[in-house]
């Protein structure tokens, strides 16, 4: 009896260990929105991290949270730190690490508490016409193994994914107005 016990007890830890090995460790995630104002204008909004303060989700979960800046804004190397009790918020910094004068923004996200990682997320400027102009607000993540279990629980892509575009569906507020 003790056997089939400790049987069942290996199985049941082994098993999901077995079908982590089988699921992805990472995700890609990229949403967009159409703004009507011409290219040159949004990318001089979004270029400044600061102002993802206004539009972010994340940035409006915690009016309370700390935020901290280092770097002249709008340039390679400016970095926007947040600290935050909220467990949806936690503390970390994004880092601007690469632009495309006009095209795109590259930003390097690193997450402190409450969990540690560094992820890779961009924002894009594509002209639709001389007012118009798309946008496209992309994000990298990963779960390494056996973490990677939860994507079996978690849709990542629809979280962050919506998450992305309530932003988009701000900016696009803010610049319309």
């Amino acid at each position: 009896m003790l056997k089939k016990v400790a049987l069942v007890i290996v199985v049941i830890i082994a098993l999901p260990l077995i079908v982590a090995l089988f699921l992805p460790d990472s995700y890609e995630v990229e949403r967009q929105v159409t703004i009507n104002k011409p290219k040159a204008d949004v990318y001089a909004y979004i270029k400044s991290l600061k102002n993802q303060n206004l539009y972010s989700k994340w940035a409006q979960i915690d009016p309370d949270m700390v935020k901290s800046f280092r770097g002249t804004d709008g340039q390679v190397g400016f970095v926007s730190r947040w600290e935050s009790e909220h467990p949806d918020v936690g503390t970390g910094e994004q880092e601007i690490i690469a632009m495309q004068d006009g095209e795109r923004i590259d930003y390097e996200l690193r997450f402190i508490k409450p969990f540690e990682a560094i992820s890779p997320a961009y924002m894009a400027t594509e002209s639709v016409t001389n007012s118009q102009t798309l946008v496209r607000w992309g994000f990298q993540g990963q779960l390494d193994y056996p973490m990677n279990l939860m994507f079996l629980f978690v849709d990542f892509k629809q979280v962050i994914g919506d998450d992305l575009q309530f932003g988009l569906n701000n900016l696009k507020t803010i610049l319309e107005e």
